[in-house]
This record gives C-alpha cells, sequence and structure tokens, in this order.
C-alpha cells in the first residue's frame, strides 16, 4: 500500500514542488496586481491550492501520453509508468479526480471565473499530445500554465483587462524559455524518439533564441509596470529576474544535461523576484 501510494505521489509530481513554484508565481504576480496589493484570503486560498492540484493533474495526463516515451528517456525512465508501478485506468482516474478537486474549488468563485476555468482544462488535458505535431509545445504549455492569469483577475474583480492578457503573453515567453532549457535536457533522447520541441527547433541557435525570448518577456513585463502604474521596487525585481536570466545563459552555454536543469530549477527563483517587486512596490511604494 505504501509503495502505490509513493508511486501516486511521484505521478502527481508531488514529490518535487519546484513546478508549483513556476506555476504559482504567476499567479501570486497576477492576484496582487488585480487587487492593487494583498488579495482576499479566500481567493488566495483557492487560487494556491487550484495551483497545487492542476499542476497534479497536468503531469498525472502528461505521464499518461508519454507512457510509451518515457522508459526511453534517461530522465524519465524511472518515473511510475515507465516502470509499471501504475496502470492506464489509474492514471486517468487520478487526472479525472483531481480535475473535479480542482473545479470544486473554482466553483467558489464567480460565473466567469468558472467559465475561464474550461479553457484551463482544455489547455491542460491536451498539451502533452502536442509534442508529437508540432514543435512549439513549449508555447502550448505557457498558455497552459498561464491560463490561471485572467482567471486570477476574473476572481478577484469580476472581469479581465487588457493587463492581464499582457501578463499572459509574458509567461507564456517565460514558460517557452524555462521549457525549452528543460528539454535541452531531452533533446538527445527525443531526437531518437521522433519528439518534437522548441529546444530540437531552435537548434544551434537554441541560446540566442532564448535570450531573445527573456529580452521579449522583461519588455512584456515593463509594459506591465506602466499599465498598473508600478515604481522603483517592481523595477529591481525585473532587474533581478534579468540576472537570473543571464545566469542560466551562464549555466547552459556547456549544453551539459545537469547544467540545463539547473538553469531550469533557477527560474524558480527569477519568478519569485518578479513577485517580490510586485508586492513590494504595492505595499512599500516609494514614489510621489
Amino acid at each position: 500500500m505504501a509503495d502505490r501510494l509513493r508511486a501516486y505521489l511521484q505521478l502527481a509530481r508531488l514529490d518535487r514542488p519546484i513546478g508549483n513554484f513556476l506555476l504559482l508565481w504567476p499567479v501570486l504576480w497576477a492576484l496582487w496586481l488585480a487587487a492593487g496589493g494583498l488579495p482576499d484570503l479566500d481567493t488566495l486560498a483557492i487560487f494556491v491550492l487550484g495551483v497545487v492540484v492542476m499542476r497534479a493533474a497536468g503531469c498525472v495526463i502528461n505521464d499518461y501520453a508519454d507512457r510509451y516515451i518515457d522508459a526511453h528517456v534517461k530522465r524519465t525512465c524511472r518515473r511510475p509508468f515507465a516502470t509499471g508501478r501504475v496502470t492506464e485506468r489509474e492514471s486517468l482516474l487520478l487526472f479525472v479526480a483531481l480535475c473535479l478537486v480542482a473545479f470544486g474549488l473554482v466553483l467558489l468563485t464567480n460565473p466567469l471565473t468558472i467559465l475561464l476555468s474550461l479553457g484551463a482544462v482544455a489547455l491542460a488535458a491536451s498539451y502533452p499530445f502536442t509534442k508529437r505535431y508540432s514543435h512549439l509545445p513549449q508555447v502550448h504549455l505557457g498558455a497552459a500554465f498561464g491560463w490561471a492569469i485572467p482567471m486570477a483577475f476574473a476572481a478577484q474583480t469580476g472581469a479581465v483587462p487588457p493587463m492581464a492578457w499582457l501578463l499572459l503573453i509574458a509567461n507564456i515567453l517565460w514558460t517557452t524559455v524555462y521549457d525549452t532549457m528543460y528539454a535541452m535536457v531531452d533533446r538527445d533522447d527525443d531526437l531518437k524518439l521522433g519528439v518534437k520541441s522548441t529546444a530540437i527547433l531552435f537548434g544551434e541557435l537554441d541560446r540566442p533564441m532564448i535570450g531573445i525570448l527573456q529580452l521579449l518577456m522583461l519588455i512584456a513585463l515593463i509594459q506591465v509596470g506602466l499599465r498598473a502604474g508600478l515604481g522603483p521596487l517592481y523595477y529591481a525585481g525585473l532587474a533581478a529576474a534579468a540576472g537570473f536570466g543571464a545566469y542560466q545563459q551562464y549555466l547552459i552555454r556547456s549544453y551539459e544535461r545537469s547544467a540545463c536543469f539547473r538553469a531550469f530549477l533557477n527560474n524558480a527563483w527569477l519568478g519569485g523576484a518578479i513577485f517580490l517587486g510586485i508586492a513590494g512596490d504595492l505595499h512599500l511604494p516609494l514614489g510621489p
């Protein structure tokens, strides 16, 4: 029983919280910007729990989609599906159960947020299959990860202003950056298996393309700051984020698997720096 429970936890990646941070930071950006400071505590709790649950659901359906691939990839060969510790039926039941829990949380919000949540489920369920047909699954993942941004604005304010969509664009760019680094870890295996990714699409131009995407993300976030009337602390957070981005470029210069994975993990700090800039500026404004 303990082994089976451990397999379910690993299938849902509850033993690896890094993914929760990568989803959670943009949600916190959105909630603080929508509220102009500390959001409603019940809305905050709903979205924090929702992020954890939907990230787990996304991991489950991802492993189901990759059940014939993971055993042949160095990084994923020990996952529960690859080692035969869970069945297809079990994974689908777990995915449905997690989605129902997430939907139950959304029902505690308002009609607009509930309507938007349907898009979140569609994006999360379809993402794992895009890597078979497109070299841009990272962009699809960015939309799936970032869809909670318009939902957060809708839950907090009852509307989705243009700033929310601009923040979503910034998140799609950021997700494409860090998931390309993630895909660089698996590039050799993916090429053999016919799995597509931006890391394969960019090829020898991967580092310059990542740099361009990092720059575009920062430009989008500067535009968010201008629209929200944010001040020095916010831009200090963006400067720190730019520093983390430069460090990630340094890490991936060798193309070693472990270094690319460390660059991917470093994005949790980048997202946190942006959040501290937003929260600090809203709670401790330094402007006139």
